[in-house]
């Protein structure tokens, strides 16, 4: 099914593909590419919110965030400062940067791995529960920041 997340337009008609679809949905899985500050804290507060009323709500969906860590993909294929022999990764790369796959283990595990059903509201990394900010943990934050983004959709020019 085609999804672009830049369209409002386009993840309304998913989800409703996906709803006339029958398909059950199991597990939904929060990433970012950019995957520091702002960005990352408002994923693991909207994931943590979400395993909230989805619980409240008693629907069997689990809800987790994720930091992948550092993953060596052509991304800054054209930065000589990440890439290159004197570059990051050059000079420390094999250290602390993961390959495509080392990087996938942990969404592999987080959404099949049999101990983690049933958990939910959680942030994982190096597939392990991992601590979070004291800001992650702010509950009166996440329904913040749920209450903001209903809001920035509804009033969204295109909201169709």
């Amino acid at each position: 099914m085609e999804l672009d997340l830049s369209s409002l337009a386009s993840v309304r008609k998913f989800a409703a593909d996906f709803i006339s679809s029958g398909l059950p949905l199991n597990i939904l899985m929060y990433n970012s590419l950019s995957a520091y500050g702002q960005s990352k804290l408002a994923n693991v507060l909207h994931a943590k919110d979400l395993a909230r009323r989805l619980k409240e709500d008693e629907v069997a969906i689990t809800a987790n965030s994720l930091h992948p860590g550092a993953i060596a993909t052509n991304l800054f294929r054209h930065s000589n400062l990440i890439n290159g022999n004197v570059g990051l990764v050059g000079l420390v790369g094999k250290y602390v940067i993961k390959n495509v796959e080392q990087g996938a283990a942990t969404t592999c595990y987080v959404a099949l791995h049999p101990q983690i059903t049933g958990k939910a509201g959680l942030y994982f990394a190096d597939s392990n529960v991992a601590e979070t900010s004291l800001q992650a943990n702010d509950n009166a934050l996440a329904r913040k920041l749920w209450d903001f983004t209903f809001t920035l959709i509804n009033n969204c020019p295109n909201n169709t």
